[in-house]
Parts: structure tokens; sequence; C-alpha cells
């Protein structure tokens, strides 16, 4: 954690760099853990653990913008340290956009505990975890002859940080997170090896799903066998939950200041607009208890709150920061979303299959990617044929294409199944008219 000592040294170096020759200044002090094993056929594969611990400082020198970090917490070294970084910032060029926050929009404190710390975290022993781990592992070990490997692994982490600017913001923030996981690959025909994995995701270790990971990872890749492609068609799509935000992220994208500023966003101008479908409404949340990405201050110190991005269609937000704001003359939201949440529908990912004629649901993306600018996508799939409400013959080498504005305008059902340990809690959806192209 950071103790009292530390923020006092916080403070001291924020009023040296003052002192010699800063009109404001933004600093950061730190302190993160993290563990990880990985075990491939039930032996121990490969470990890490690692600590880290520092300070960053932002620097507003005469109208230039300079940013330096260290882990040496000396104060005689700092002193030196700091003067460096403000005489080196000198020789930058002007930048009149880089600017601290208007002071009236930062987080003024008062909220309830947000829960996102796990005070048992230290507590821990390795042998646990390993223990842990194994155990995944031997949940797919031999359990059917055509294993051709199989894996498991667990990390853990813990941060803390303590953030003041120069104009009033002060702020503190802790988080701890336990993730388990299982991996399967199999002989199938020929060359083919079809492999799949499951995972568990916590804030606190007593509330992670410890069981029945490895058993997932199995079944999901037995169900693979048999892939093959189909006839090209345009048909109705369900993507998963696991996979679901993979499409939402160039979305995303495309809402960031850097890229509106840029001119490398296919959602230029069209904030106050109805660019997508009725079914797309899309909500920050920030302030979820126990929540993953749960957060009252973004990292520039402003004050988060509950927004809707797209309401039924309509984009609200940008996410802009404040150099991006000073550079395209437009008032500040915050720098990035916090929880994003999609209204439930009345139906799991069975239920969005069940009513599809025939479809195909997308259990995996193979590479592709999204140009920025116009929005037109491609990306390999793999999944399943949907016939009759039911998934048959296993999918894989098929690609989709088509344009982001058209793919979440055909948005056509949203699922109820969203993970709630991720911080982008998007359900199973179902798209209708995409394009899949297979022999």
């Amino acid at each position: 954690m950071i103790t009292n000592e530390q923020k006092d040294l916080a403070r001291w170096a924020m009023e040296f760099a003052l002192q010699n020759g800063c009109q404001s200044a933004s600093l950061s002090l730190y302190n993160n853990s993290n563990a990880s094993f990985e075990i491939r056929d039930m032996k121990i594969d490969s470990l890490q653990q690692a600590t880290e611990n520092g300070l960053s400082i932002q620097l507003f020198v005469d109208g230039r913008f300079g940013a330096i970090s260290t882990n040496r917490l000396d104060k005689n070294e700092l002193k030196q340290f700091i003067k460096n970084g403000i005489e080196s910032t000198r020789y930058l060029a002007e930048d009149k956009a880089r600017t601290l926050p208007d002071a009236s929009l930062y987080y003024k404190g008062g909220g309830v505990d947000l829960q996102l710390y796990d005070n048992k975290f230290g507590n821990i022993q390795p042998d646990d975890k390993v223990a842990l781990a194994l155990k995944v592992c031997d949940e797919i070990m031999d359990k059917d002859k055509r294993i051709v490997s199989s894996g498991s692994s667990y990390s853990d982490g813990d941060s803390f940080s303590y953030r003041i600017n120069s104009n009033g913001f002060e702020g503190e923030s802790s988080n701890s997170y336990y993730s388990l996981a299982g991996m399967a690959s199999i002989k199938d025909e020929g060359d083919a090896r079809p492999s799949s994995y499951w995972f568990e995701l916590s804030l606190f270790y007593d509330e992670l799903k410890k069981d029945g990971i490895g058993v997932k990872a199995l079944e999901r890749a037995l169900s693979k066998l048999g892939q093959k492609k189909i006839d090209s068609a345009k048909l109705p799509m369900v993507v998963d939950f696991m996979n679901s935000a993979r499409l939402l992220s160039p979305v995303i994208d495309a809402i960031y200041g850097s890229a509106i500023q840029q001119k490398n966003s296919f959602l230029i101008n069209k904030k106050g607009e109805k660019v997508f479908g009725d079914k797309m409404t899309l909500i920050d949340e920030p302030h979820l208890i126990k929540a993953s990405g749960a957060r009252y201050f973004d990292n520039e110190g402003i004050a988060t709150k509950k927004m809707n991005v797209f309401d039924a269609g309509m984009l609200n937000t940008y996410y802009i920061d404040t150099y991006y704001a000073n550079k395209l003359n437009t008032p500040q939201t915050i720098s990035s979303p916090s929880i994003l949440t999609m209204p439930p529908g009345t139906k799991n990912m069975d239920g969005l299959i069940s009513s599809v004629d025939k479809g195909i649901l997308v259990t995996g993306f193979n590479g592709g990617n999204c140009n920025p600018t116009t929005g037109d996508f491609s990306y390999g799939i793999e999944g399943f044929l949907i016939e009759n409400g039911k998934t048959t013959q296993p999918l894989n080498e098929m690609n989709i294409t088509g344009n982001m504005i058209s793919l979440w305008g055909n948005l056509a059902d949203t699922g109820n199944d969203a993970r709630k340990t991720s911080s982008w809690r998007i359900p199973s959806l179902l798209f209708d008219n995409v394009n899949f192209s297979g022999t």
C-alpha cells in the first residue's frame, strides 16, 4: 500500500518541482505486484513474480511538457532528478494544448468504498496458487485419448496508486485480481489440432470460481472436432459472450479524442446522430461495487459518472481527455471507459441460437482487422452452423466482412449472459445479414 510517509514524499516532490521552474505539475506514486504460474501436462512450465514501485511526474514548464519517472525514492536523489527533468523539458517544443485539467472537473471525494481490494491478498501462499493451477490441468489431463496437450495458469496481482495535481486534485486507489484458466488441445483428422480454453476472474480470492474450469476448456475443444468451411452466404450471426467485445472494440476506438483529432475515426462528427440500430444501447457505469473497472476518477483525476455512450443507436459522447479537448477546442469528458454495459435482453446465448432458423454462431476470431477511418472490417472466425435453432457443424477458416456502421445497425437482439467479472460486460449478440465467406 501507499504509506503516509510515501505520500509526504510525493507532496514534497510536487512542491520542489514548483519551486524549481514548473508552473504546474502532476505526480503519481504507484506500487504494484503480480505473480503467475503456468502448468503444462501437470508440470510447472513457468513462474513469474514481480513487484514495482515508483514515482512519475508530468512537468509543465514555460508552455512545454515533459514526463519523467523513477523507482529511486530517496529525497536527495529526487532533487537532482527533478531539476534535470525540468531543464530537459525546456528543450522541447512548445505545446499549448498540454495543460492540467480544469480543477472544477476533479473528483472531490466522498464516494462509498467501491470494494476493489482483497485484504487477504498477501496471505495466499505460493503452494496454494500452484495447487489451484494443477487442479485445473488435472481436469483435462488424460481425460480423452485425443488430447495432445493440457495446460492451465494461475495469476494474481494488486496495485496501489496515489495522485496529486498542483491545481488541487488528490486521490488514491487500490485494486486486486485473481485469474485461473485452462487450455486443451486435441488431435483431429489429418494435421488439425483444435484447441480451446476457459477462464475465471475475480477481484477476491474467496469469490474466484475454482472448479470445472479444465472440464469446460476440454468440452469446448472437443466440440470443435470435424471443423470445416461451408458455402459463402449472408446469414444471421450470433456472437458468444466470450467474444462479443471484439466487435465493440473498433467502435470504442473510434470515439477516443485522439482518433477524432487525427481524423482516424469512422464516427467523426457523429455525436448527437443516430448511427446504429435501436438495439445498440451502451452505458458506462463507473461506480458499480466490487466490479472490475470501477473508479471514481480517471487517470487525470476527472470525476467519472454514469453515461449513456450510445442510446438506441444515437452517439451521445466521445472519450476526450484534457489534451485532445484543448486540441479540438471542445469540452473534455473522461479519458477512457470504466465499465461498459448493455441492457440485457430476455435470452441467453442458447435462446438467441434457438431464434435463428439458419445462421452461424461465432465462438472465436482468428486474425483480421478493421479500418479505423472507414469502419470496413474483415475477421477470420470459427464457430458452428446453426440449423433449425440448434448448433450443428463446427466451422473454421471462414471470414466475416462488412462495415461497422451497418453491422451495428443490424444488431437484432442482445443476450442476458454478460460476464460480470469483466469491465466490458457485453453479452451474446445477434446480428442480421452478415457476410460470411467460406468455400
